[in-house]
């Protein structure tokens, strides 16, 4: 079995201080925001909150997946294409989680094309991969939640 490398191919870095109620900024500068506890929860107006940026994050990574899926098998993505990621911070116990939610709708393929696309890009986006046994990731296509194995979620979301 021949053994893959793992090959760095970017690094971000950003700081924050004063945590949830604090400033966060990247190396760049790009990134430069008052952050809060989400304004539901108490938290002040015209600010961000982790959970917005990694749903940011998330549904940006997806679609590129999914460009990565299509170009892959020969086809092209509608430029309407979209990945709307829901991330839910939520309390059990002690401790605190997130979970995520992505409904992607690429606009052009039928449903079963989608969902096999969608699936696929699951397994090579990194946030997926990253988040993949530690918290748990609903799909949907347009809407409709899709079924997953359980390895695809190693064990953490129900297969529907």
């Amino acid at each position: 079995m021949a053994s893959t490398e793992k090959k760095t191919l970017y690094t971000a870095d950003a700081t924050a201080v004063g945590g949830r109620s604090g400033h966060v900024r990247s190396a760049t500068g790009i990134i430069d925001l008052e952050m809060s506890v989400p304004e539901g929860l108490g938290g002040k107006k015209n600010a961000t909150n982790p959970e917005e940026l990694f749903a940011a994050g998330y549904s940006s990574c997806f679609q590129q997946a999914l460009l990565v899926i299509a170009q892959r098998a020969g086809d092209k993505l509608d430029p309407s294409t979209e990945v709307k990621c829901s991330v839910s911070l939520f309390q059990e116990g002690e401790a605190y989680g997130l979970s995520a939610v992505l409904d992607v709708d690429l606009k052009a393929f039928d449903e079963q094309k989608s969902i096999d696309m969608v699936r696929q890009a699951h397994t090579i986006c990194p946030y997926s991969v990253g988040t993949r046994g530690n918290m748990e990731v609903e799909l949907r296509v347009k809407g409709k939640a899709i079924s997953l194995k359980a390895e695809d979620n190693a064990g953490v979301a129900k297969d529907n």
